[in-house]
């Protein structure tokens, strides 16, 4: 894995906006509708093809196929496994709840989630084969410093997708291991850097978990990053990214669980980087956080400096700010610069950042990071 061992290098958490043409395709394909396989993939390749090139465009360096062709982050694997027949209700979220009047006036959107209602087991291996062959494609030619691809880590699917299989959680767990694991061995075979996304280690605690204590919900995490290193085993830390967020939503967040307090159990997963909410109004201040925890030397930080639900273009000053604030507590070459979360985490949601201007706050990253940089490196 690439460090800033010369400059503060950029990259993002990984999905990014989809052509609207794109997005209505998906939309088919996750109803069972879609009328012309080959033309969806004709169109998918397309696609990253050209988000890769806009990314290099936009000034990041560590890019990737911005998930183009998946439905969502993390329930994009029940087209690619069998198991998931089942419909589930739709979890309130907690946060949202405490504030009735607002949540009757602004009714919360979300996404159909399956549940698990039979043995798990591969039905599309080649999916991720596709995947791997469209980011090589599109890499030709185009001048980058790495390349990731994502993938959801058994403890997100468990949180989206709901267990009524399984006889308990921990065996459910233990088959998604089994199964996942193919797809993060075969992105790591490709030469890819992997990203295993695991917002259920901090949103899970008020979208899963609001009756618990943090405290057991910490007891739930651990369980979730042991089960993530097993699938993980066979991976070199160095080549292994990890995602970890409350929830990419504008909403009241305040039930949110802090930082502090499951930092130790993020740092025990065995990828090298860790990426993280640093730029919205309820978890920038956690940069203090590294003041008070000692950071493993093996380890690399990608704290998010732009704020992925809000159409402000943040102002490059200020990413550089909240750059030079990691670096000087870690150090420089430990801090690559990210984004709070994804800016098109399913396909189906109205984008919360308008793609026109999702690109621009890129730009703004790059100009911080080379304002950061002057400062770093002078």
């Amino acid at each position: 894995m690439k460090r800033s061992s010369e400059r503060i290098l950029t990259t993002h958490t990984g999905s990014l906006p989809r052509p609207w043409d794109l997005v209505s395709t998906l939309e088919a394909f996750d109803a069972g509708t879609l009328p012309d396989r080959a033309a969806f993939d004709a169109r998918v390749r397309q696609a990253v093809a050209d988000v890769v090139r806009r990314q290099a465009a936009a000034g990041v360096d560590l890019v990737n196929d911005g998930e183009q062709g998946k439905v969502g982050y993390s329930t994009y694997v029940r087209h690619r496994l069998t198991g998931f027949e089942g419909s589930s209700a739709v979890a309130q979220r907690a946060d949202w709840a405490d504030f009735p009047e607002a949540l009757a006036r602004n009714p919360r959107s979300s996404v159909a989630r399956p549940s698990c209602t039979g043995a798990i087991d591969w039905r599309d291996r080649e999916a991720v084969g596709r995947d791997v062959d469209n980011l090589r494609a599109a890499l030709k030619g185009v001048p980058v410093t790495e390349a990731f691809m994502t993938a959801a880590s058994p403890g997100v699917i468990a949180h989206f997708l709901p267990n009524t299989h399984y006889p308990s959680r921990a065996a459910y767990l233990a088959r998604l291991v089994d199964v996942m694991k193919e797809e993060y061995d075969a992105i790591h075979r490709a030469g890819f850097l992997l990203q295993v996304d695991c917002p259920d280690l901090a949103m899970g605690r008020h979208l899963a978990f609001p009756d618990l204590s943090n405290a057991d919900f910490v007891k739930i995490a651990e369980a979730n990053v042991e089960a993530l290193n097993h699938a993980l085993r066979d991976i070199p830390p160095d080549r292994i990214r990890m995602h970890l967020c409350w929830g990419n939503y504008e909403g009241p967040h305040h039930r949110d669980i802090p930082l502090r307090e499951i930092i130790g159990v993020a740092l025990k997963a065995r990828p090298q980087a860790l990426s993280f909410e640093g730029a919205n109004p309820r978890h920038e201040h956690e940069w203090v956080v590294f003041r008070e925890i000692r950071l493993p030397d093996d380890k690399i930080i990608i704290p998010g400096v732009l704020d992925s639900t809000t159409n402000f273009i943040e102002h490059p000053e200020l990413v550089a700010q909240r750059l030079v604030r990691y670096a000087e507590v870690v150090g420089r070459e430990r801090v690559i610069a990210g984004t709070d979360c994804g800016f098109a985490t399913f396909a189906r949601s109205a984008a919360q950042v308008e793609p026109e201007i999702a690109w621009a706050k890129f730009k703004a990253m790059a100009e911080g990071a080379r304002i950061a940089s002057a400062q770093l490196w002078r």
